[in-house]
């Protein structure tokens, strides 16, 4: 990612609030980055951030859901490092609504979205939420780690 994209340079100043607690800042430098993206690249990390600061599980997932499409409109190897979490976190949006079938199956596109990724610590964390997610929701997965 270019640092010097105004819409990642807003994400990354919203991921600084994060940080340090001011929650209602970071959601607003992350709608600014949202209202700013001028192609679907940008409106895919702003919509991937947005959906963090929502104040319901339904808008949570709409935001993922967002992120999510814009991604697959991209056309280029720009998103491909995305898809693991874009799809963890629409798993896991779905996880909160009940719909644990549905977020099973979102986990493992999400397991399979990791093969040929770097082998980092992002990728790591993710890896282990995609874990974490599929234990909890799909029952034969979930069975074979309990002994």
């Amino acid at each position: 990612m270019d640092p010097n994209n105004p819409v990642v340079k807003l994400c990354a100043a919203g991921m600084a609030a994060e940080a340090e607690g001011r929650q209602g800042d970071a959601k607003t430098l992350f709608e600014q980055a949202w209202a700013e993206s001028r192609d679907d690249f940008e409106a895919c990390i702003a919509a991937h951030y947005l959906a963090r600061h929502q104040a319901t599980a339904d808008a949570e997932h709409e935001w993922n859901r967002k992120a999510l499409q814009r991604a697959d409109l991209v056309g280029d190897d720009r998103v491909a490092s995305f898809y693991p979490s874009l799809y963890l976190n629409l798993a896991h949006s779905l996880e909160k609504l009940g719909r644990t079938v549905e977020a099973c199956e979102l986990y493992a596109t999400a397991a399979s979205r990791l093969e040929g990724q770097p082998d980092t610590p992002y990728m790591q964390l993710v890896g282990s939420g995609i874990a974490a997610g599929r234990q909890r929701t799909c029952p034969i997965v979930g069975e074979s780690h309990v002994e």
